[in-house]
């Protein structure tokens, strides 16, 4: 990692289509994920003053290998809308495919344990998952309660496809660690934490928000401190 404030390293600011042809191996991996669903997939190239053609090229080739319906070269941070035409145009044209043919990717009446398995091989690529005695009696407890049946919301690093946030690219065969198992029982989901993972905190009771407004006579909003 790089303090803040370190301008970019130089393989980042002039062209290098090796380097960025090895790093569509993260892109791929998604697109390869998001067909298991039966719907298509659009990529969006967000290109940027140091990428050149041959770069997106590369990357629009390697989206389309890997199953994309298109990738289109988009300049909307710098031309606004008319920067993403071609996207929304792709887009329109992706939602209105006979190639669609939506699904999920278990069914939610297994057992918890499939479920998650299910996540960490079809979508991490993990070859096994390992519980930890804490997680192992959660999802017992969950089953007795009735809660088995619930869909499966994985708590996981978001910098890697594994539990590992310095496992770049497209990590496979690893096992992925299942420390605990929680419910969310009204928003109707269980989450395992897969390795070090922090959760969101909780609101309270009467979650702060309720004493905050806007005056109409003023536009101000008070409440906040």
């Amino acid at each position: 990692m790089y303090p803040a404030g370190t301008p970019l390293h130089h393989d980042y600011t002039t062209e290098n289509v090796e380097l960025v042809t090895k790093g569509c191996a993260n892109m791929e991996r998604h697109v390869q994920n998001l067909r298991k669903y039966g719907v298509p997939v659009v990529v969006a190239i967000n290109q940027f003053a140091s990428d050149s053609a041959a770069e997106m090229e590369a990357v629009k080739q390697a989206a389309l290998a890997a199953g994309a319906s298109a990738a289109v070269v988009c300049n909307h941070h710098g031309l606004g809308g008319a920067g993403a035409t071609g996207l929304a145009e792709a887009v329109v044209e992706a939602c209105s495919s006979p190639d669609r043919a939506f699904r999920f990717l278990y069914e939610v009446d297994l057992p918890i344990k499939d479920k998650i398995e299910i996540i960490a091989k079809e979508m991490y690529h993990a070859a096994g998952v390992e519980y930890s005695p804490e997680a192992e009696a959660q999802i017992e407890k969950y089953t007795k309660m009735g809660f088995a049946n619930l869909p499966i919301c994985m708590a996981k690093t978001q910098y890697s496809f594994s539990h590992d946030a310095t496992k770049k690219g497209a990590p496979s065969g690893f096992i992925l660690p299942i420390r605990d198992v929680r419910a969310s029982v009204g928003a109707g989901f269980l989450y395992p934490l897969a390795g070090t993972i922090m959760t969101m905190p909780g609101l309270p009771t009467r979650p702060c928000f309720y004493d905050i407004d806007l005056d109409p006579e003023t536009g101000k909003i008070v409440g906040l401190s």
